[in-house]
């Protein structure tokens, strides 16, 4: 039986696929933080506050913790979202909260609030 051989135009697709590959893993690599969309409701942010409190230790968001101030909601969801994403793995599924959060490269922390 002949075997067949990869024939040189399909060399490029394999490529790609190789580069994609390497590209994705540098990617998941990159340090990444999961924030609240500026345009999301109250309504909304306050429920994304209670699902992600639900699932991880929000005490940093305290009265005297260092992430309460601002005391703003925008700002405590964003550490909540932040919390429930890094603890899941930074996969970006885990930062949709029905399209009310954004994964961005740039470090939210802010004096001592720190953001994992």
């Amino acid at each position: 039986m002949a075997r067949k051989m990869l024939s040189l135009p399909h060399l490029p697709f394999v490529l790609l696929l190789v580069f994609s590959a390497e590209t994705l893993i540098r990617v998941q690599a990159q340090k990444t933080w999961c924030v609240a969309r500026p345009s999301s409701d109250e309504a909304t942010l306050l429920a994304n506050i209670n699902y992600a409190c639900s699932q991880v230790d929000c005490s940093g968001l305290q009265r005297g913790r260092p992430c309460f101030f601002p005391d703003s909601l925008i700002s405590h969801a964003s550490v909540a979202m932040n919390l429930y994403y890094q603890s899941r793995g930074r996969n970006p599924w885990n930062c949709f909260f029905k399209n009310s959060a954004l994964v961005v490269a740039t470090d939210p922390s802010y004096g001592s609030c720190i953001y994992a």
